[in-house]
């Protein structure tokens, strides 16, 4: 059964403590997730994320609701956390997201390892279409960054 891999970088124009911050509030999932998702959390807030936090949402993938929990299995503020699909479509989920302090900003990497459910036909099912959705997801997120961390005049040198 093949794990296939979405690897997403960008640049942040902002310094990497606030970029981190952001991605602190779960409720900013909600933000960078498209509209066409009707994303919606249900893990009651605020949201105390640490390893062992667990996040409970819905959404609706071409019009199927799916039910989806994710565990954040490490937390290393402002550097990285992952999170992990507990229950959701797919097989296997493991999305790494890593931030790193770059002279006028941050460098945001996120790798992505899945794997589909039903073998042959989960195959099939990432040649036509799944890939081409979950990069229109990260396309998507990649824009409201942008707009979200639009460029300062005043950026502190980068630290590492």
């Amino acid at each position: 059964m093949a794990i296939y891999t979405l690897r997403r970088e960008q640049f942040v124009p902002r310094p990497l403590e606030e970029v981190f911050e952001f991605f602190s509030d779960a409720g900013n999932l909600q933000k960078i997730t498209p509209h066409w998702l009707s994303f919606q959390i249900l893990t009651p807030g605020p949201i105390d994320i640490r390893p062992g936090t667990l996040l409970d949402y819905r959404l609706k993938w071409h019009g199927l609701g799916i039910s989806w929990r994710t565990e954040i299995v490490t937390w290393n503020p402002p550097r990285t956390f992952t999170d992990v699909q507990i229950r959701g479509p797919y097989k296997l989920w493991h999305h790494t997201h890593t931030f790193t302090p770059e002279a006028g900003g941050t460098r945001m990497v996120d790798v992505v390892n899945y794997q589909l459910p039903l073998g042959v036909l989960g195959a099939t099912a990432h040649r036509f279409g799944v890939r081409r959705d979950l990069e229109k997801v990260f396309d998507y997120r990649q824009q409201v960054i942008a707009s979200q961390f639009p460029p300062s005049a005043a950026i502190a040198p980068a630290r590492e």
